[in-house]
């Protein structure tokens, strides 16, 4: 086992009879008797990487004594509507590798592969109703509406170079830190009550999720296919300004600028992201970025060290150093 994979087995040992429950139930509404439907959901199951999300679920049960039976079905639930923004996010990207496997919209095309992000939002919601609470629906249905609004804002605003660093982060949490907050707060609340733990892992789960996707941000552009385990460079060719490059755009004067919009802009050219590597100096949008994600772990440590130490709380820890040195 590879270390990046051994410190993701570390992490998540407190869980693992739960995760491997969830697993279960999450295999268990992936079949379908349509062999269309079953051929696309194989080729999906095997894009289950770190699986984060549905472990906040059940780390963020344990570290507040809030664990339930359902709590893996929970977790499940939350995966499914990961794996569906998975699927619909490479349509956006134009991605062709995840989990060096073709994309979906590779594999068969861009209509099938939303039918197919569809088809596991229906499995996601479905599976809700039979919960024993109406919380999980309510919230990750809230949750999901978020994510699609991210998406559009995000759209809206390609090629924004004047974009504020706020709105980038209010972007950045809208489809990615939402998740993570909703995770945290349903094993923190449901099936209901502990309403002031669930505000306080929401928090936790908001600065984290809001973390990796900075993390993941700058990986875009400063990392290979091969070392990503998916298609590198993806906000560049979309026209996507992320932070490192809106820190670099702002500091820089007017040749820089040019420059960084030519990169974005100027048909036929190969590899923005190493252009804007080589020929624009982001190293240092790169680093700014990088802090700003550390100090958001930081704040999410500090709430999460209120609650009783134990084997779960020292795995959400930990976690926080997880998403600010992962390569993948």
């Amino acid at each position: 086992m590879s270390g990046k994979h051994t410190e993701l087995a570390r992490l998540l040992a407190p869980i693992e009879s739960s995760m491997a429950r969830m697993r279960e139930v999450l295999s268990s509404q992936m079949t379908e008797t349509s062999p269309a439907v079953r051929d696309m959901t194989d080729h999906v199951g095997r894009f289950q990487g770190k699986q984060l999300r549905a472990a906040l679920v059940l780390l963020a049960g344990e570290a507040t004594k809030n664990s339930t039976d359902e709590h893996p079905t929970v977790a499940a639930i939350v995966e499914m509507i990961h794996l569906a923004t998975l699927v619909h996010d490479d349509i956006l990207d134009g991605a062709e590798v995840r989990r060096r496997v073709a994309c979906v919209n590779q594999r068969w095309d861009n209509q099938t592969a939303v039918l197919l992000g569809d088809f596991l939002y229906a499995r996601a919601f479905a599976l809700s109703t039979v919960l024993s609470s109406r919380l999980c629906s309510r919230l990750l249905a809230e949750t999901t509406r978020k994510i699609c609004v991210g998406e559009i804002e995000q759209a809206a605003s390609r090629y924004d170079f004047e974009m504020s660093e706020d709105r980038y982060e209010w972007i950045a949490g809208a489809k990615t830190a939402n998740l993570y907050a909703a995770a945290c707060e349903l094993g923190a609340r449901y099936p209901g009550g502990n309403d002031e733990l669930g505000t306080l892992m929401h928090a936790f789960g908001w600065e984290v999720g809001l973390a990796f996707q900075i993390v993941d941000d700058c990986l875009d552009l400063t990392s290979t296919d091969d070392e990503l385990g998916k298609s590198a460079g993806t906000d560049a060719e979309d026209g996507k300004i992320t932070l490192p490059v809106l820190y670099t755009y702002r500091r820089g004067d007017d040749r820089l600028r040019a420059k960084i919009r030519d990169v974005y802009t100027l048909p036929g050219l190969e590899d923005r992201a190493k252009a804007l590597r080589e020929e624009c100096s982001i190293g240092e949008g790169v680093a700014y970025a990088t802090q700003r994600a550390e100090g958001l772990v930081a704040r999410a440590m500090a709430r999460v060290r209120t609650l009783d130490e134990g084997p779960a709380r020292e795995a959400l820890e930990r976690l926080g150093t997880f998403v600010l040195s992962r390569r993948f």
